[in-house]
């Protein structure tokens, strides 16, 4: 089959996107407490309005990929992102956010099940592994710029720059919520992607038998493996833990240490998110070396000491836990994916959709942190991510792959198991 690195070059661009459109609202939470007037409960509405969209949109997009194809379906992702944009851009109030942030996630969500099989058609099947690290620090590297461009133009706006981009970004925006303009800037960039969709052609993706997304039954068959449940929790409770940690490190640091979200609060996500991009470096090389349930095991550890220094430590030593959360949290998603469809001999692309459903756990889980917070302050409300991370830690001493991960000894010995 033909390869095309202009598509994979496409599903690049998709992937950071995807992300700057994802991780620019955990620096927003004080800027919508402040703007919208909001208790933490109503405040952890809206990521989980983003965020159950995963649940709503991942099955039902794979059956839809199977019969209108890949290039309609990202168009179609994108229509609906910026619908989502425009709608909070045009009504700026917290029910327009509620509804906006549903329709943005439903359109990432649309995205994430169509970009990966494409990208193994497009980039070929003996590069799929490279290109997929490649997406992968590309998302990082989105993630930890997006807060750096968000608190640079609400600075440049209220400073009240006199460029032109900024006059006009100041004539659409209501007086005291700056940060709207993140929401005209979304409308731009998903009409650019509708743009470059259209005048794009595409590949033939032909998938595995394995690799398609299947009945209903056969998810519902799948849901009766406990394997699959507990992996669907695992991916429920990374993401939950991720985005748990992420959306409230603002709001704690200005609500304990009284440091200003949109320097020190925005500077620090922006870390968490470049962390989390290092340490999936080093988790690549350490799963070469050792079983990756291991690896695992030893980052969810730290992870818990790291949390735990950034909940209880001073101002400074949060400053530098938080992000170090993200370090040591970045190899659990590849790996509990990798040892998720190891564990099983047949149906992964259905598998595959479930545990993408299990992303609404960044719904969940922050609005469990936020009605705790309102009840107990934050910081307790914070504490509830140790029964999560708890969970995550206790997949290296449970999990069974079939297939373990494919290592090498330091002296060129290789073992013969497949890699994950």
């Amino acid at each position: 089959m033909k390869r095309s690195y202009y598509i994979v070059g496409l599903i690049m661009l998709t992937f950071f996107v995807i992300s700057f459109l994802t991780n620019v609202f955990d620096p927003l939470i004080p800027d919508m407490i402040k703007g919208f007037s909001l208790s933490l409960t109503l405040v952890a509405i809206l990521p989980f309005a983003f965020f159950i969209a995963y649940g709503v949109m991942s099955i039902p997009s794979g059956m839809l990929v199977e019969k209108y194809k890949e290039k309609k379906i990202m168009v179609a992702a994108f229509i609906v992102a910026f619908t989502g944009s425009l709608l909070l851009a045009i009504f700026p109030n917290y029910f327009s956010a509620v509804g906006s942030l549903f329709l943005i996630g439903c359109g990432m969500a649309m995205l994430q099940v169509v970009i990966n099989p494409l990208l193994r058609t497009a980039g070929g099947e003996e590069h799929y592994a490279f290109f997929s690290i490649l997406a992968q620090l590309i998302f990082g590297l989105a993630s930890s710029i997006t807060p750096l461009v968000y608190s640079g133009i609400v600075l440049k706006l209220e400073q009240n720059n006199q460029n032109f981009f900024f006059s006009a970004l100041r004539n659409h925006i209501p007086s005291g919520l700056p940060w709207i303009s993140m929401y005209w800037i979304f409308t731009v960039i998903c009409l650019l992607m509708i743009l470059i969709l259209l005048i794009s052609r595409f590949p033939k993706v032909v998938l595995k038998a394995d690799e398609k997304a299947g009945a209903m039954k056969i998810h519902i068959r799948l849901f009766k493996k406990r394997v699959v449940i507990l992996f669907f929790l695992a991916i429920f409770c990374y993401v939950g833990t991720e985005q748990g940690v992420a959306i409230w490190i603002s709001k704690f640091l200005f609500a304990y240490h009284e440091y200003d979200p949109l320097k020190k609060g925005a500077e620090t996500v922006t870390y968490f998110w470049a962390m989390m991009t290092a340490g999936g470096i080093l988790g690549l090389f350490l799963v070469k070396l050792m079983d990756s349930r291991y690896v695992l095991i030893l980052f969810s550890a730290l992870a818990i000491v790291c949390l735990s220094a950034g909940l209880f430590g001073s101002g400074s030593v949060s400053l530098i836990a938080f992000p170090l959360v993200g370090f040591f949290a970045s190899v659990m998603y590849p790996i509990i994916f990798s040892l998720a469809l190891n564990s099983l001999d047949e149906h992964h692309g259905s598998f595959s959709g479930i545990l993408v459903t299990g992303i609404i756990g960044g719904a969940i889980i922050p609005f469990v942190i936020g009605w705790l917070g309102d009840r107990f302050g934050l910081r307790g409300g914070m504490c509830f991510i140790y029964l999560t991370m708890g969970f995550i830690l206790s997949i290296g001493f449970w999990a069974k792959p079939i297939i373990k991960n494919k290592t090498i000894k330091l002296f060129g010995t290789k073992k013969t198991s497949a890699q994950t």
